[in-house]
Order: C-alpha cells, then structure tokens, then sequence
C-alpha cells in the first residue's frame, strides 16, 4: 500500500510539480531560496498598538506593493491557492511571528459570504489560518464562530469613510462557546483602513472573547 501512494504521489508531482508560490517557478519546498532571501529582504514586520479600536494589537509581515501585492491579488481573484504555501512557510520560520501566535489560544479567519466563496471557491484568509494552526499547535483553529451575513461591495471599491459604513452589521457571531474567554488572533490577508477586522473584533467581544488581535500578511 505504501509503495502504491508513493507512486501516486510521484505521478501527481510529475503532472502538477510543486511550485514556489513566488516566483512560480518549480522547487522541491513552498518557496525557493532566492525568493525566501528576497522576502526577508523586504519583509518589514510589525505590531501596532490601539487604543481606539476594538483590538489592541496588530501584526502584519508586509507592506502591500510590489510582489507582496501581485502575489496576494494572484492569490484572491486568479485561483493561484497554492501561493498560500510559500506564506505560511516564511511565516512561520520567523520568529519573532511564532513569538507573537504563541500568545493566543485561538485562531479564526475574517469570513467571506457563502455566495463569493462558491464563485471564489474558497477563503483565502481561513486556508491560510488553517495551515498556519495545523503547524503551530498551540493555536485551534475555527470556523464555526464568526460568519458573513451580507454580501456588501468589496472594500477595495470604497474609500476611507465609505468601508468604514459598509461593513456595519455585516458579520455575525454564535457557537459563543468555543471562543469564550479565550484569547484570539484574527487572520485576515490585507490590512488598509482596518474597517473589516474592527467589526469582526467587534463582534467577538459581544459574545465573550477575553480579547482579539489580529495577524494580516500585508499592510496598505
């Protein structure tokens, strides 16, 4: 049996060799040596400190230009999932970010509608939050606790003041147990105005959560 799903797992790399989600070009790991050196080279890691927002923390690895912000927008709209990959490999070999996830018990992703999932066919930010708990094993990882009610505009089509208005009453909390008096991280790909993960921070607070920070690959 052994040698049969090593066979298989031949072919499949054969016909779908692994790729550094960078540079796309074929490697043996998630992301190439060339391209882990670049990324550390431009990788300006972050935590910022609020007193005005729902969360106090806040944790990015990137400024969003350049290839940071091809690679994200390939990642989101161009069906390039695998990109997720080189991320959570450069991530979680930092460590001054394995510092900073050590510190919550939980993480969740900011949701996306169930309408754009289907035409997307999934949710960048929870495959990413999924694969960074399945390595970091003091963080679970759920899905269960926050939800997107209503399918409002993309923040990316809205200015300052507009995509602070359109995500109010947006999202929806319940399986308030699973979060209650935990200490969350909040996964979400792209930090601009900071709208989004302040509602979600928002609306985990009213059902319990002992507090909410949050973690995004970009800052804009």
């Amino acid at each position: 049996m052994k040698k049969i799903l090593y066979l298989i797992h031949n072919v499949i790399n054969l016909v779908y060799p692994n790729v550094c989600g960078i540079c796309d070009k074929p490697c043996k790991e998630d992301i190439c040596k060339k391209c882990e050196i670049n990324l550390n080279n431009i990788a300006s890691i972050e935590i910022d400190l609020y007193n005005n927002k729902n969360f106090k923390k806040h944790l990015s690895i990137f400024k969003y230009e350049g290839i940071i912000k091809n690679r994200l927008i390939n990642y989101k709209f161009n069906d390039k999932i695998y990109i997720y990959k080189s991320f959570v490999n450069f991530i979680l070999k930092n460590k001054k970010v394995c510092k900073f996830l050590k510190s919550y018990d939980i993480i969740i992703p900011v949701p996306i509608h169930f309408n754009r999932k289907i035409t997307r066919g999934y949710n960048q930010s929870a495959v990413l939050a999924k694969e960074i708990a399945k390595k970091c094993t003091n963080l679970k990882y759920i899905d269960n606790v926050l939800y997107k009610k209503v399918n409002n505009k993309p923040q990316s089509t809205k200015n300052k003041e507009e995509r602070k208005n359109n995500v109010i009453g947006v999202y929806y909390a319940k399986n308030e147990n699973e979060i209650y008096n935990k200490k969350v991280l909040l996964l979400d790909d792209i930090f601009t105005t900071g709208s989004t993960v302040n509602e979600c921070a928002r609306v985990l607070k009213t059902v319990g959560v002992k507090n909410v920070d949050v973690f995004t690959i970009a800052k804009d």
